[in-house]
């Protein structure tokens, strides 16, 4: 495990505290469940991106015209 020293504003560390406390874990696990957030975030952005650069994008188009219909 690494430990990992972060300068916040005073504010912004005032509102993780009372954040993490309103979920009742420490601003620790807090920030480690906020990385796994963007993390899995940016994960799927790439899958993403990959998938849409293999795709055709004229069955892409397609498909999004058949949702727009049903809206």
């Amino acid at each position: 495990m690494v430990t990992l020293t972060i300068c916040l504003p005073d504010e912004k560390h005032d509102r993780l505290k009372e954040l993490a406390q309103g979920k009742g874990i420490s601003v620790n696990k807090l920030i480690e469940e906020l990385s796994t957030i963007a993390l899995a975030e940016f994960d799927a952005s790439n899958r993403f991106k990959a998938i849409a650069a293999t795709g055709n994008s004229e069955e892409g188009l397609r498909i999004l015209a058949k949702l727009d219909a049903l809206t």
